[in-house]
């Protein structure tokens, strides 16, 4: 192929002497400062060939034949409406403009054209060309040739150069196919050698509308997986057996393809065994939210009242912890029902986003309060009379009570995401709807798991001690952790409502329970009150006081931030968080705060960009839902050797991170 091309550059350099190039000379436009464009052509047998010139300010960009989410494709309206152009387009670059994912170039630009033989001396016409950064603009260029004339410059030279940008039908792939598999297109190709820095751009289909690929690599294949819509963003349309157009490019090479779209799944990770992988994640993500401090609370709640009702028969212990075990069941259900809505109604979906919501917080604040004050034997919550009957001669004694213990759980376990957990719930809410609702009983399941071993073996409840006054300390333990819990959820309003109000609030409440307590003549359980969360007060304000020993430097997080770290060949570390998020504390703590990590981080080719999601910020949302995310903390590393990213796992490690941000690297 490159002989071939290097015999036509000298061809067409031979031939130089017999071309008339006519030349507009650089066109501007008082309306746009940014761009600049120059026409020129030559006659070349019966074959009349024009190079179209683009000159960009640094930050700008113009558009592909396809532009993609947004932005126009350059056009020339001639003014001889019989003028037949054909368009010859360099491969693009993928990037972001307003959030929206199109194709296009940067800096300087030229794209041959060739027109039929024309009749007469003036080529004339208007080029519209779509030029953005941070806004956009559409700006006209009228433009007159006159053949007649001939200018200076080696025409023959710069079309020929101009060609050989131009993607070659084949050379690059070895193999290339493609399917469309529920709503989603697969690619394949295989490439003797292997890939080095791949990348597809698409022609899209009528009526549809691709998003990035998401590419892997093993070995000599590629992988692509992308997601459809269809122009509007809803239900993809049917693309089998449709062809789809494309070019694969990879260390500098590309190639222009068409292949028609079939049925067969290409992606090996897709399909039922999938699905299936990610129902065992979740049940096993479901299973470790026992283990989350989110949820201790209300399994302090079900350990005291355990202890206390000793004395029950095996069956209205089973009974009882079936009832809990319901509870959460039913929520996870009602979490799908939501997401359902929400995503029927195209609203941003994630997981825990409840707890972006200053009335849900407070709520929360309220409720645990209360459940606080049932430990200190402060409060006894009963039903109505009639209802209370009716249970006690089911035998349920209380089953509602114990059925909203395993709702409150599941309230409470949505922000610690677990490995396991943001995979699952990830794949369940960019899934099709029966998968959601299937993957969405599995969390409850797993979670459930611990309640349903009790249920099924209510004998290990007589594995307790028996009564005693244990059992009064062990109450004012269960009590203050989940009071500590209360004053942790008054601390996520402080991004809705500031400090004071979180300081007021938290003097109030813990005035009240002492107060309270005092009132029951329970003055030591007040004193462990009063002395715990004063400590406990005093080290929280001065943690946010004190300054940092070594700041990193965090930039906000946009996808623009990301291509002109990229563009300067620097490395990026991405960290979506909350303040609500319990694992992204641990991160924070466990790895990111470490010596060796900041190390890394504070490098000069290293970019921070983070992004917040503890109140709702729909540019944080769309950028985890093209990441196929919908769960934090998330993490993400960039660089000259990563371009499309790596996606960490959400519970970090220094080793990953660390390797990771060196494989970076160039």
């Amino acid at each position: 192929m490159k002989m071939f091309i290097r015999s036509l550059m000298l061809l067409l350099m031979c031939c130089a002497s017999f071309a008339q190039a006519a030349d507009t000379g650089w066109l501007h436009n008082a309306q746009n400062s940014h761009a600049e464009v120059r026409l020129r052509s030559a006659s070349l047998g019966d074959e009349q060939q024009l190079l179209l010139d683009i000159r960009l300010q640094s930050g700008w960009k113009t558009y592909w034949r396809t532009p993609g989410e947004g932005g126009v494709a350059p056009e020339i309206r001639w003014q001889n409406p019989d003028v037949k152009a054909h368009w010859f387009w360099p491969a693009p670059a993928r990037f972001d403009v307003s959030g929206l994912t199109t194709q296009g170039y940067k800096g300087d630009i030229t794209l041959p054209i060739t027109l039929d033989k024309l009749s007469g001396e003036t080529l004339a016409g208007t080029l519209t060309l779509s030029t953005c950064s941070d806004v956009c603009i559409l700006t006209d260029f009228p433009f007159s040739l006159d053949l007649t004339q001939a200018t200076g410059g080696d025409f023959a030279r710069d079309y020929a150069l101009a060609m050989g940008k131009i993607p070659a039908e084949r050379g690059l792939t070895d193999q290339l196919d493609a399917s469309f598999i529920n709503g989603e297109l697969q690619i394949r190709a295989q490439r003797q050698g292997g890939w080095t820095q791949p990348a597809l751009f698409f022609d899209y289909p009528q009526g549809s509308m691709l998003a990035a690929p998401q590419i892997n690599v093993q070995g000599d294949t590629l992988s692509a997986r992308v997601a459809v819509t269809d122009e509007w963003g809803e239900a993809a349309p049917d693309l089998r057996g449709k062809t789809l157009s494309l070019v694969v490019t990879d260390a500098g090479m590309a190639q222009q393809s068409s292949v028609t779209i079939g049925a067969q799944p290409l992606v090996a990770d897709s399909g039922a065994q999938t699905l299936w992988s990610v129902v065992l994640l979740a049940l096993l993500g479901g299973l470790i939210l026992n283990l989350m401090p989110c949820v201790l609370p209300v399994l302090a709640i079900k350990l005291s009242s355990l202890v206390q009702q000793q004395g029950q028969t095996r069956r209205q212990t089973r009974q009882q912890f079936l009832a809990s075990s319901a509870g959460i069941l039913f929520s996870f259900l009602l979490l799908a029902a939501v997401m359902t809505g929400l995503r029927l109604s195209g609203q941003a979906l994630g997981w825990g986003i409840q707890f972006q919501s200053s009335g849900f917080l407070l709520a929360m604040v309220l409720v645990m309060f209360l459940f606080t004050a049932s430990l200190f034997d402060l409060l006894h919550f009963r039903l109505p009379s009639g209802l209370n009957t009716k249970l006690a001669t089911q035998g349920g004694n209380g089953l509602l009570g114990h059925f909203g213990q395993g709702a409150f759980a599941t309230l409470l376990a949505t922000p610690c995401s677990a490995p396991f957990l943001g995979t699952a719930v990830a794949y369940a809410l960019t899934a099709p709807l029966p998968q959601l609702w299937l993957l969405f009983a599995a969390l409850g399941i797993g979670m459930s798991l611990p309640w349903l071993l009790v249920a099924a073996l209510p004998g290990l409840a007589r594995c307790l001690p028996r009564p005693g006054r244990w059992m009064v300390h062990l109450r004012t333990l269960l009590g203050l952790l989940m009071l500590l819990a209360t004053f942790w959820l008054v601390t996520l309003l402080i991004p809705h409502w500031g400090q004071t109000f979180a300081l007021v609030l938290s003097g109030i409440l813990l005035l009240v329970m002492c107060a309270w307590l005092v009132q029951r003549r329970a003055l030591q359980q007040a004193a462990v009150v009063f002395i715990s969360l004063t400590l406990v007060g005093a080290v929280f304000l001065m943690t946010r006081i004190a300054p940092e020993e070594e700041t990193l430097h965090w930039q906000p997080l946009t996808e623009a931030a990301i291509n002109q770290a990229l563009e300067q060949d620097k490395r990026v570390f991405v960290d979506v968080t909350a303040d609500w998020c319990i694992t992204c504390k641990v991160n924070k703590s466990r790895v990111l705060n470490q010596p060796d990590v900041r190390a890394a981080l504070k490098a000069d080719d290293v970019v921070l960009l983070r992004g917040d999601w503890t109140q709702p910020d729909p540019a944080i949302g769309e950028f985890l839902r093209r990441r196929d995310r919908v769960a934090i903390p998330f993490n993400q590393i960039y660089g000259p050797a990563l371009p499309h990213g790596h996606i960490l796992s959400p519970l970090l490690s220094r080793e990953a991170v660390i390797s990771t941000l060196s494989e970076a690297k160039k």
